[in-house]
């Protein structure tokens, strides 16, 4: 008999971002197995006319590619037949996401790559994390392009080697920068797009989770085939097992605390249930944990198994996990005569390789059992009905059967009365059924058997049919009763849960307006009116901080005497609701809502606190720095123009005609000047003020941006606007003068051989323009200090501005809707990046008056 044929192997190298190096990486692993006599090949490699990747090439053979004319032109394409003629022992084949060209046999390189492998051959390939099929939507979300090219994930993690190739962002865009990845003509729009700081940073912890998590798959398949039980503690995680009980809580923030020990620990919290669902576990109790173990950075998760120790480390096994906590018993010391107990046979079974904490708690030895029953739920109808079925039907039965026509034998007696207690449990729920069953006994045995009309029974077999009798009656109505209890309960945890995922959903869509939160509790509950209350600490007075009602002919509760249902929260609030009396149950679900509302109004106050802090803070400063800028910075232009005025009146000296040019030049610099720093304390008088209303229109860029730079020197600008650059959403004089005064900022600290560019360009919905200079730049801790009024950066001289250009920019921006950030500039400077949105995609704004600074552009 034959043997099968090997199948090859296929390594991957796996690129965070484009550039970081796989091809590269890929070719040099090639000199090193040819330089051990493998026979290797290259079936297929893009060097992008990267000279240090094209010289990689040189000294390993080949395999001509074929040639494809397609409707673009010729093209070339891996000759996969060649490859499989050649059969070489490994393979090189770039780009794994390819698309071949129309004619090629196959429509996706990945699937050349399969047939190497069916034959036998070993593949060494290269893909970036962005080309994965499942993550083609959220790279998209990140850097705004869609890819073109994917591949299935399933085809990279069946690869039986990946090794990611990383780099950090800002070395990746240093090597950009050099032009060692893209030609010198595409770095800058490279820089502003696809390869910004953030875009990379995202997609390099993409690649870091993906193969992370590839890892675990691969750790825990290994595992499995090898037969493996023992845990390997690659990392740690602690499995918490629950009950359902009231310690569950505590054992959860044992475990953080242990977790917060140790870099990089998981928290995986079980509760096992029986198979049968028998279980003294409180829906409520496991509900809260579940939200606590979340919050908590944990998982939590369900597992049936009859026997809980068994099951409690087959799972923690099966996650490797290399630490169990669970809680001291709550069975009192009698119980134990059934057995030693869960944390005793899992403490005795785990092994040396499972730690297990025993922790006590406040339930320790306090008893556990079923919850006590509540009724069936069955309503008032129902329940009415059972009643009148179970006592009155064996009446009836036995007022026919009485009779001596009837003639029926005592065994089909007993069934027509089971079959009335039976429907009474089915109806009524356990009480009605139980009472049935023990008037039906009675009957029985008084009527029917004998001797008859006597409370003494003279046949055995009689007295195990009523026996029986009662006791499938009393088991029939003990089923019914749970069976509604627990249909009860579950609907209700399911009304439970969805109002707290609606609660949750509002909280992180950042809707947490008080009055937003009082209006889902009324629609809840369906109240008339809620309100949140708030007691004086001096003079004890209820206060309402916030209410809703239904109509407006309803008034919200002012004090708790006003209200149906009060919640306390705290000492000194209080939720409170008017229109109907709330059962309990409702009212352990009415106070999620109260300890949101507090937490809202806390959060309230906080923030109102905050900026009004910022204010007098910022007050303080701005005055501070104002007079300072008074005393030095305006007095400077004015002594320059009193004394060129002085010298011109002055009659002890003969000027020439050239030396009163130069004095009056100075007192027009002189008052240029000023005009510039009172323009710009104006214009920051008005932003703290709030008093600037942009005219948002329609603009080209085009058409403003020139205008900005009248005032400056030709020479010292480069413009590179698109014509095909969409209309932006801005206010045009409010624009120019944010444009002039960060254009003038990079004037001033760009060298005079090196112009600053000013170029625009759009991404997605926004349209962008970047001032760009090849000044020293600004260390990325002061970059937010240069937008703050009254700053300048470096040793920029006394009497140059008073440092509210930038400040006075980035508040006009955000004026706009729109922003204005700093950037390094790849080979040294600062970048100044203004964004807006483009036209179509403005919000509408209300109309309003522009406040235009006229004259002076400078800081």
């Amino acid at each position: 008999m034959g043997t099968m044929a090997r199948r090859g192997e296929l390594r991957i190298y796996l690129g965070a971002a484009p550039g970081v190096g796989k091809t590269y990486a890929m070719l040099s692993e090639a000199h090193r197995r040819v330089a051990r006599g493998t026979d290797l090949v290259i079936a297929v490699v893009e060097h992008h006319d990267r000279p240090r990747t094209a010289e990689l090439v040189d000294g390993i053979e080949e395999v001509p590619r074929l040639r494809v004319e397609g409707p673009d032109g010729p093209s070339s394409e891996m000759d996969t037949e060649a490859v499989l003629r050649r059969r070489p022992a490994v393979a090189l084949v770039d780009e794994l996401a390819h698309t071949n060209a129309p004619g090629v046999r196959n429509e996706k390189r990945w699937q050349d790559i399969d047939e190497l492998l069916a034959a036998g051959i070993d593949v060494i390939s290269t893909v970036n994390i962005q080309d994965l099929e499942s993550l083609c939507d959220v790279v998209r979300s990140i850097t705004g392009v869609r890819q073109r090219e994917t591949v299935p994930d399933e085809v990279v993690r069946g690869a039986d080697q990946i090794e990611l190739v990383d780099m950090a962002p800002e070395a990746l865009r240093r090597r950009l920068a050099h032009g060692n990845i893209y030609p010198p003509h595409k770095v800058d729009a490279a820089l502003s797009h696809y390869f910004r700081p953030g875009n990379l940073t995202a997609l390099r912890e993409l690649a870091l989770l993906w193969t992370a998590d590839r890892v675990d798959g691969y750790l825990r398949r290994y595992r499995t085939e090898h037969g493996i039980r023992s845990t390997w503690h690659a990392r740690e995680r602690i499995v918490v097992g629950l009950t359902g009980g009231p310690e569950g809580s505590t054992l959860l923030r044992r475990a953080a605390r242990m977790a917060a020990k140790s870099s990089g620990a998981e928290i995986l919290a079980v509760y096992i249930a029986r198979s049968g669902g028998l279980t003294s576990a409180s829906p409520r109790e496991l509900a809260a944990q579940r939200t606590l173990v979340e919050q908590l950075g944990g998982t939590f998760h369900h597992v049936i198994g009859d026997d809980v120790p068994s099951a409690l480390l087959d799972f923690a096994r099966a996650a490797n996990a290399n630490q169990i906590v669970l809680g001291s018993s709550r069975r009192k010391s009698w119980q134990y005569v059934f057995g030693p107990g869960v944390g005793a046979t899992v403490a005795r079974e785990s092994g040396s390789d499972i730690d297990v904490h025993i922790v006590t708690h406040d339930e320790v030895a306090k008893g556990r059992g079923l919850p006590a029953a509540h009724g069936a739920r069955l309503g008032r109808a129902r329940t009415i009905s059972g009643w009148l079925i179970g006592l009155g039907g064996p009446v009836l039965l036995a007022m026919l059967l009485d009779s001596p026509e009837a003639g029926a034998e005592f065994s089909s007696d007993v069934l027509l009365c089971l079959s009335f207690t039976v429907l009474a449990a089915l109806t009524g729920g356990f009480y009605p059924g139980l009472v049935s069953a023990a008037v039906g006994s009675l009957l029985l045995n008084y009527y029917f058997a004998s001797p008859v009309r006597e409370w003494t029974i003279a046949e055995g077999h009689s007295i195990v049919a009523i026996v029986v009798f009662f006791a499938i009656a009393t088991a029939v109505a003990t089923v019914v009763d749970r069976s509604a209890r627990r249909t009860h309960q579950a609907a209700r945890l399911r009304a439970e849960s969805e109002t707290l995922t609606l609660l949750a959903g509002s909280v992180l869509r950042g809707d947490d307006t008080l009055a937003a939160l009082l209006e889902r509790a009324r629609e809840t509950f369906g109240m008339d009116a809620a309100a949140l209350l708030e007691r004086d600490i001096a003079d004890r007075r209820w206060s309402c901080v916030g209410s809703v009602s239904a109509r407006a002919d309803v008034r919200a509760p002012q004090t708790p005497k006003d209200a149906d249902v009060d919640v306390p929260i705290g000492d000194h609030t209080m939720l409170a609701l008017s229109g109907r009396v709330l059962p309990a149950e409702d009212r352990r679900m009415l106070g999620a809502f109260a300890a949101q509302a507090a937490s809202i109004l806390d959060r309230q106050r906080l923030k109102d606190e905050a900026v009004r802090a910022h204010k007098l803070a910022e007050g303080n400063r701005i005055r501070t720095a104002l007079l300072a800028a008074v005393s030095h910075d305006l007095r400077t232009p004015l002594a320059a123009i009193k004394a060129s005025v002085s010298s011109l009146r002055s009659d002890d000296v003969a000027w020439s005609p050239e030396d009163e040019a130069d004095l009056l030049e100075s007192i027009e610099e002189g008052a240029d000047r000023l005009d510039q720093l009172v323009g710009n304390l104006l214009d920051m008088s008005r932003l703290q003020t709030g008093t600037v209303r942009p005219l948002i229109r329609e603009i080209d860029l085009d058409e403003v941006v020139p205008g900005a730079l009248r005032g400056i020197a030709e020479d010292s600008v480069l413009l590179d606007i698109p014509e095909s650059l969409p209309f932006a959403a801005a206010d045009p004089g409010l624009l120019e003068r944010v444009v002039a005064n960060v254009v003038e900022n990079a004037v001033k600290y760009s060298p005079a051989d090196k112009p600053v560019l000013v170029s625009g360009s759009t991404l997605g919905n926004r349209v962008e323009l970047r001032v760009v200079d090849r000044g020293p730049g600004v260390p990325a801790s002061h970059r937010g200090r240069i937008f703050e009024p009254f700053q300048r950066h470096g040793d920029t001289p006394r009497g140059n501005g008073v440092g509210l250009g930038l400040a006075v920019a980035r508040g006009f921006t955000e004026a706009m809707h729109g922003t204005l950030d700093a950037e390094d500039t790849p080979g040294g400077g600062l970048t100044m990046v203004l964004t807006l949105p483009t036209a179509t995609a403005a919000a509408a704004e209300p109309e309003g008056t522009t406040a235009h600074a006229p004259g002076a552009r400078g800081r």
